[in-house]
């Protein structure tokens, strides 16, 4: 069984409720209200966990929210590698708003880490007692956090020789592919971003892809697409995938379901094509839930059918 640990600097509670329509100032009643563990790297743990491999979370908490944070990761049969910080750990909101049939995101902050708590998340990375077969670091940095905290990340992970995934944006993601990772999860925005220029088609998509492998910033590159689907790039191919037809309840979560579906393919062994065809399988199958609730592992495998794998000509 593959072992995948994931770090998160920034995780948070996702809350989630619907309200018959979202105006100003009004007292609005709302549903049922959902809470699930959330941040990047504990997303793609739960996803890892579901898909039958085994995930070590390492994140922070804080205050009582910190401390239900911890119980529900638990829950899931997620091994928590949890650090305490002073200040209280966030909480993200969703709700929907059922007469416009669209979702309004509301993301805090997070606390700021001192230095000495900063520096005890370098440290349990290194204290891990049983190194993973993959580990991936996904999410927001917090404030307090220094700008190339995933590129000293990746050079620990690196170190013991282990691959390592990103999902990060802005400067953060730009440190880290100085320092280089195994496999980078950008969408379409954080490329245009860190690139300078408009990726309006699929062959200046490819080259920006290219030219990140080409100077050792990655190896591979998994560009999520939105509506157009998805791009994974290597040093020798490239593959385009289509979006599923499919009606999207919820997108929270589908991105770090992507990249859970795909980190767990590729520590089971599975080639990149296929890790990609799971990470299609996973995002999608996480759009059919409500709220901030991930994938379900049995529409996966439905869906793992319907994922056309088109190989780029080079």
């Amino acid at each position: 069984m593959p072992h995948i640990a994931t770090l998160t600097l920034n995780p948070a509670i996702d809350v989630s409720t619907s309200t018959p329509r979202v105006e100003p100032e009004r007292k609005l009643r709302c549903g049922p209200g959902r809470r699930d563990p959330g941040g990047g790297g504990i997303n793609v743990a739960r996803v890892v966990r579901r898909l039958g491999a085994d995930s070590t979370a390492i994140y922070t908490i804080g205050g009582f929210v910190g401390r239900l944070l911890e119980s529900l990761v638990n829950a899931e049969g997620v091994t928590s590698m949890a650090i305490p910080v002073r200040g209280e750990t966030r909480e993200d909101f969703t709700v929907y708003d059922e007469a416009a049939d669209t979702q309004f995101r509301f993301v805090l902050p997070g606390p700021e880490l001192e230095a000495d708590e900063w520096t005890a998340c370098l440290d349990a990375v290194r204290a891990l007692g049983r190194w993973p077969d993959l580990f991936c670091a996904s999410g927001s940095l917090p404030p307090g956090a220094p700008e190339d905290a995933y590129a000293r990340i990746a050079a620990i992970v690196a170190g013991r020789g282990v691959r390592f995934a990103l999902d990060a944006s802005g400067p953060a993601l730009k440190h880290a592919l100085d320092a280089g990772v195994d496999l980078v999860k950008p969408n379409l925005r954080e490329m245009r971003e860190l690139t300078g220029l408009g990726l309006e088609d699929q062959a200046s998509r490819l080259a920006a892809c290219r030219q990140l492998i080409g100077r050792g910033a990655a190896r591979m590159v998994a560009l999520s697409l939105g509506s157009e689907g998805a791009m994974l790039v290597t040093a020798d191919d490239a593959w385009q995938a289509a979006a599923l037809d499919i009606h999207a309840v919820s997108t929270v979560g589908a991105g770090d379901s992507f990249l859970g579906a795909m980190v767990w393919a590729l520590a089971s062994g599975l080639p990149p094509s296929e890790a990609f065809r799971y990470g299609v399988a996973g995002g999608s199958a996480t759009v059919l839930e409500s709220g901030t609730a991930l994938l379900a592992p049995e529409d996966v495998s439905r869906m793992l059918a319907d994922v056309v794998i088109a190989a780029i000509p080079a």
